[in-house]
């Protein structure tokens, strides 16, 4: 969509919305829809080819409106996180289906998706050990339990476990910033022979500072031995797994207790959307299942409803899957991965750029939209580049450390980004790398 056929579909919106608030004393207060109303007027999955924008206005009115706010806001959200699950070749373990035990949750951010999951374990073993011995109390477990994440997870992952109130220690990765199983298994029974409780595992795929894939095949089978609860984060990186050539990198997931990524991030829907799966939707909501009088109502244990504010943090949530089932439509599923490997595409240019250049390195493997690079030299010339780069406000970049190595990030994240901009923006850097080693000399 253009920006003129954008400001007309602007138009036309507010048209909508002002014409629904003229006429709103003529349509029904309560629904009177059944549960489960709104998947048998869906496709079973996302459309590959896109739909015109006249086509989802129309089954607005058709499918939506008749459910007004609730129940179509919960419906619809189930069945778009199962299209979604479809795209990436979930196992139907995670699919909500028609009468599944998993299922999907819009959360508002992957540290709130980390964070549930995490909770939710945290109550699974207490559960079990006091069944096991009644004699323990909560607070003698928690102070015992122990969860793992490799030293390349997201901060929000550390952040989970202090909410949480567990300790939370890091696995050293390997050369390729990967978590392996040799690691994990080490940390686990030395933490068993001091008579901790092991319980949770955050495996990444697609980790802040450069990418890297923890080994999921490895990694998936010792958590499921030993009872541990995996949860995956792939909040940048699970966009990519619409496409065949990338979905190798979800291999193992079927290991996993949930899994979460966000497409607010890198599949075209606005902020916040961020998709997270269970096996076990009854191991989520036991956790939080909450029933005062004043949020009871006639179907909740009918088994035929999905109670969403008990998979959750907030008790209200917003209509966010409505902005899924748009992006889905307008681009289809072909539109969608045609975007992400443009992306892809564009990130190997610059690689290409920076290796030509005898005076760059490359600083871990490129496999989706970032690229890792840095001057050949000391920390201190990269971070007088970086702050010259960033200084000019031409572009903008974010660093990391690697190991012991300050490194610069270029990452492809725009909707409308070409080659041009990749050339613009690398003729940028070499202009500002050239003016750095100039001063260095001096």
């Amino acid at each position: 969509m253009n920006a003129s056929e954008f400001r007309k579909r602007g138009k036309e919106m507010v048209d909508y919305v002002a014409n629904y608030l003229e006429g709103i004393e003529g349509r029904q207060v309560y629904p009177d829809v059944e549960p489960g109303y709104l998947r048998p007027l869906l496709p079973a999955a996302a459309p590959q080819e896109p739909d015109t924008f006249e086509d989802i206005i129309n089954d607005i009115e058709k499918i939506i409106m008749p459910g007004a706010a609730s129940p179509a806001c919960t419906e619809l959200e189930t069945v778009m996180m199962d299209w979604l699950g479809k795209m990436l070749e979930l196992p139907e373990a995670f699919l909500a289906g028609k009468a599944g035990e998993g299922g999907g949750v819009i959360q508002g951010s992957a540290s709130e998706a980390t964070l549930m999951a995490l909770l939710a374990a945290r109550t699974k073993v207490i559960h079990r050990l006091q069944a096991e011995s009644p004699e323990l109390t909560q607070a003698a477990i928690v102070e015992k339990l122990v969860a793992y994440s490799s030293d390349q997870a997201h901060s929000s992952v550390e952040r989970a476990g202090l909410i949480g109130g567990v300790k939370l220690k890091a696995i050293p990765s390997d050369s390729n910033f990967a978590m392996r199983v040799s690691a994990l298994q080490e940390a686990l029974e030395r933490d068993k022979a001091a008579g901790l409780i092991p319980f949770f595992v955050v495996a990444t795929l697609g980790t802040t500072t450069c990418c890297s894939f923890d080994n999921l095949l490895e990694v998936g089978p010792i958590c499921n031995k030993e009872g541990l609860w995996l949860h995956i984060d792939a909040a940048y990186a699970g966009s990519a797994f619409i496409c065949p050539e990338f979905r190798h990198l979800l291999n193992g997931v079927e290991f996993a207790d949930s899994f979460n990524f966000n497409p607010h991030k890198w599949l075209l829907v606005n902020f916040d959307c961020s998709a997270m799966w269970v096996k076990k939707r009854a191991d989520l909501t036991g956790a939080f299942r909450l029933d005062p009088t004043y949020l009871k109502h006639s179907h909740q244990d009918s088994g035929f409803i999905t109670d969403y504010r008990h998979w959750q943090i907030p008790l209200g949530r917003r209509f966010r899957s409505l902005k899924m089932w748009f992006v889905f439509r307008m681009y289809g599923v072909k539109g969608l991965q045609a975007y992400i490997r443009k992306h892809v595409q564009l990130s190997h240019e610059f690689e290409s750029l920076v290796r030509q250049d005898p005076r760059f390195e490359i600083c871990a493997e490129v496999t989706l939209g970032l690229v890792c690079f840095r001057l050949k030299g000391s920390n201190k010339v990269n971070e007088a580049l970086l702050q010259r780069i960033n200084s000019a406000k031409k572009i903008h970049l974010v660093p990391c450390h690697l190991r012991d190595k300050f490194v610069l990030r270029f990452a492809i994240c725009s909707r409308t980004v070409e080659s041009a901009h990749v050339q613009v923006a690398w003729e940028h850097i070499k202009e500002m790398a050239a003016d750095v080693l100039q001063a260095e000399r001096k």
